[in-house]
């Protein structure tokens, strides 16, 4: 099974990577969110120029926040810093439209926008939708060696949705998954690999599931510190991700039933109706803020995310390998040292 990291880009990105390559990490992922953390492109520049093996990937691309030809010109920009080493992880948007008061772009706009970045990636004129009339665009000299569209450039697609799998099954050729307990993650699992027989796909899907967690020392509890703020973020974002859902709150099973609405309460008084998506989405994936941190207590994170001791995690991702080819751990701000606790798990899956 390989063994992948996501962060958050920040100006450190270059070194967080060079130092996952050395303990053996096959893929580098990060997070395209503009309004929580640096560029993503100029994150995985700064990673490409300081590593020469391990794989660097948009984990994932949200299409409106870039038009087609800039996506398109950037992958191939990467792609001449570190030659088939660049994966095109892209989505319909979650936290990268959300912080913005957006919800997830249409399904048909996700597969136009797929096609057009793909077709100039490979070196085709194609007509392209924008403001209103069709355009006709290609890169008008590649011949140059400024950018590098003859190395691959694999597309995998974040998928949750019965949809969206379809869409994946025809398009991709892997799939993104984010979660935590085993066995729903190998449900989905068993769903996207229906869904890529139905699309006659022979060759396998590749699969990815990215989660948080923390792998406790002897000793100590997931309540800790240290656990909270690697794994914490993941219990956060679940309770994000139901206020942003519409989904009937009571209908849940408790105790999140009780926490979800605990935090629809606040959420509803912490800021204006056109305001409460930056309160709701501040430190999203990267810490749990003092004025949520009450609804998040450490049975929820431990029950959503990767932490344990190493011989639990040991066994809960040799599980997953059952139905995934790659286990990501999100490594969050100031929290580098992280990378060595999961490098030496790795060792003993």
């Amino acid at each position: 099974m390989d063994f992948g990291i996501a962060l958050s880009p920040g100006a450190n990105a270059g070194k967080v990577v060079k130092r996952a390559e050395e303990f053996g990490f096959s893929h580098a992922w990060f997070y395209d969110t503009q309004l929580l953390a640096a560029d993503v492109f100029v994150a995985m520049a700064a990673a490409a120029v300081q590593t020469d093996r391990i794989k660097l990937g948009t984990g994932v691309l949200i299409p409106t926040n870039r038009i087609a030809p800039v996506t398109a010109n950037g992958l191939a920009s990467l792609n001449a810093l570190a030659p088939g080493r660049i994966i095109f992880g892209a989505g319909t948007g979650f936290t990268g439209r959300n912080t913005m008061g957006l919800k997830a772009m249409p399904l048909a706009d996700f597969r136009s926008y797929l096609h057009t970045v793909g077709a100039l990636l490979d070196e085709e004129t194609v007509a392209w939708e924008f403001e209103g009339k069709p355009r006709r665009i290609r890169f008008l000299n590649p011949e140059l060696g400024l950018i590098n569209t003859k190395d691959e450039i694999p597309l995998h697609l974040s998928a949750f949705g019965p949809r969206a799998r379809q869409l994946t099954a025809e398009l991709a050729d892997g799939w993104l998954n984010f979660g935590g307990p085993v066995e729903p993650a190998l449900r989905q699992s068993a769903e996207m690999s229906k869904a890529w027989s139905a699309a006659g796909r022979d060759a396998e899907c590749y699969r990815s599931l990215f989660t948080l967690g923390c792998v406790l020392a002897e000793g100590e509890q997931p309540s800790s510190k240290r656990a909270m703020a690697q794994a914490g973020p993941l219990g956060a974002v679940a309770l994000h991700g139901l206020i942003e859902s519409g989904q009937p709150l009571e209908t849940l099973p408790d105790p999140v039933r009780t926490l979800a609405l605990r935090y629809l309460d606040r959420y509803e008084h912490a800021a204006p109706a056109g305001e409460r998506h930056l309160w709701l989405h501040r430190g999203h994936l990267m810490f749990i803020r003092p004025d949520e941190a009450d609804l998040v207590p450490p049975e929820l994170v431990a029950a959503r995310s990767f932490t344990a001791t190493a011989a639990e995690l040991r066994d809960r991702i040799r599980a997953l390998a059952q139905g995934y080819d790659q286990f990501v751990i999100q490594i969050v701000p100031g929290h580098e040292d992280a990378i060595g606790d999961w490098a030496r798990l790795a060792e003993t899956v």
